[in-house]
């Protein structure tokens, strides 16, 4: 019996470190186990710039127009083809060619791993600027984000198309909207995984509105981290390639009869 204790005790011990984690987590991150991720950005080339400005410029000029025309159109990627958008044809396939070339730009390496205490309680232990996903934990029995400013429910799965600013990724996300009495406080949490499968994807952002609407705090995060163990590597690493999203269809300009 003294002989069996201690493997007795070595099994309950690695039980434990093998928690099975909740489904919204299945198949990106691991109970216990450090995943060194990089937080960036997906942003287009610079030259996309003087587009965007031509189409600021029109947009101020009919407000309601661009309103109801947005409202209307597919949400989270390029607005289709129209002259009142300040650009012609031949510049609108420029700007969607530049919009087809934007990458995923590492800014930072963190780390992130994943804990359960108390039990069916999770939480994404994070370093550096992210974290503040430290504040939030996940409530396994009643499928919900805590956080200081509330209960973040649960929303739609996301299926990003393609066009979209982050590129095609499937994933699970929640949300929190409320008035504080001094103004709003909106805040989203999402985790999920791009189409190809190499990486993970964890977007959070936090805003705080006067009653005014004016903006008083804006935290963003994007942080992707890669889903194969071999490449999960908690030593010092250089900052990953970055990561063009798939390209948009350019509408081929109409020949003159």
């Amino acid at each position: 019996m003294k002989t069996i204790a201690p493997l007795i005790a070595a099994f309950l011990a690695a039980s434990l470190c093998a928690a099975e984690v909740p489904k919204v987590f299945e198949g990106l991150m691991q109970a216990g186990v450090p995943v060194r991720g990089q937080r960036g950005m997906v942003v287009p080339p610079a030259e996309i710039d003087k587009y965007d400005a031509k189409m600021k410029a029109a947009a101020r000029k009919d407000p309601k127009w661009i309103r109801e025309y947005t409202a209307a159109s597919k949400p989270g990627v390029p607005l289709p083809y129209d002259e009142r958008l300040g650009l012609t044809r031949e510049e609108y396939n420029e700007y969607l060619a530049l919009w087809n070339k934007r990458e995923f730009k590492p800014v930072e390496d963190v780390m992130l791993v994943l804990r359960e205490s108390p039990p069916g309680k999770w939480k994404i232990s994070s370093t550096g600027s992210a974290g503040s996903l430290s504040t939030l934990y996940y409530s396994a029995t009643d499928d919900v984000f805590h956080s200081p400013n509330g209960i973040l429910k649960r929303l739609d799965d996301i299926k990003a198309d393609p066009a979209s600013i982050l590129g095609e990724w499937t994933g699970s996300e929640w949300k929190i909207e409320s008035d504080t009495g001094f103004g709003k406080i909106k805040e989203n949490f999402a985790i999920g995984r791009y189409a190809d499968n190499k990486h993970g994807l964890v977007v959070y952002r936090a805003q705080e509105l006067t009653t005014e609407g004016s903006l008083l705090l804006d935290n963003r995060l994007v942080i992707r981290f890669p889903l194969s163990p071999a490449a999960r590597e908690t030593k010092s690493s250089t900052p990953a390639k970055e990561t063009k999203p798939a390209p948009v269809k350019v509408t081929p300009k109409k020949k003159k009869p």
